[in-house]
């Protein structure tokens, strides 16, 4: 009873591959809530026997100080592996914001693996930086280091459309086309896998 579920959430954490999601374990997660509040109500229902008996919560060294004391470092351990397990996965799915591109959505099989508020993190956190950027006036979801040459040639891996407005050109992105793009334009796509870079 005593930590064993908060254990097996961070074990299925750091068993998954590195900077990968694996699914948003609800159920496991809810138990552990389920567990805290147990060790809550016994804590409480602890402190409140000894008060009654007149007994110093501080000083008494007795069999319910003691219970007492494990429930709540139980407590505080069931906490502290809830919050682990949260900040990784908030961690990654920042991670994955800025590689897929912060003006698009998450792909769906990335979308499936978040729980509800994770979907809501994302949202705020594209959305603080969406009006960061536009503050600026720069796009700070390109390269970090500065290119050789604003344009690049590219191939289209997936059929994208037509009609695509870009910064200085339209242009309809059959699949298998080539296209020399400025860099600025082509970075999300590469990023989302709809397009590559070819260097020659």
């Amino acid at each position: 009873m005593h930590g064993r579920k908060a254990y097996q959430l961070v074990k299925e954490l750091a068993s998954g591959e590195k900077g990968q999601l694996k699914p948003f374990n609800r159920e496991l997660f809810e138990r552990v809530l389920e567990e805290c509040n147990e060790h809550h109500s016994a804590l409480q229902s602890l402190i409140r026997k000894m008060q009654e008996e007149g007994l110093d919560v501080q000083t008494a060294r007795n069999a319910d100080h003691y219970g007492a004391l494990i429930h709540h470092l139980s407590l505080t351990r069931n906490k502290r592996c809830l919050m682990a397990y949260m900040y990784n996965r908030a961690e990654i799915i920042r991670v994955l914001a800025w590689k897929v591109g912060l003006l698009h959505e998450l792909p769906e099989e990335i979308q499936e693996k978040l729980s509800d508020s994770e979907e809501e993190y994302f949202k705020d956190h594209a959305k603080t930086l969406k009006s960061y950027m536009s503050q600026l006036g720069l796009d700070v979801n390109v390269d970090m280091v500065p290119p050789k040459d604003p344009y690049i040639k590219v191939r289209v891996l997936e059929d994208v459309g037509g009609g695509i407005i870009l910064s200085d050109k339209s242009a309809n992105f059959a699949r298998h086309s080539m296209h020399f793009l400025k860099r600025t334009d082509a970075e999300q796509y590469i990023a989302r896998g709809l397009m590559e870079e070819l260097t020659s």
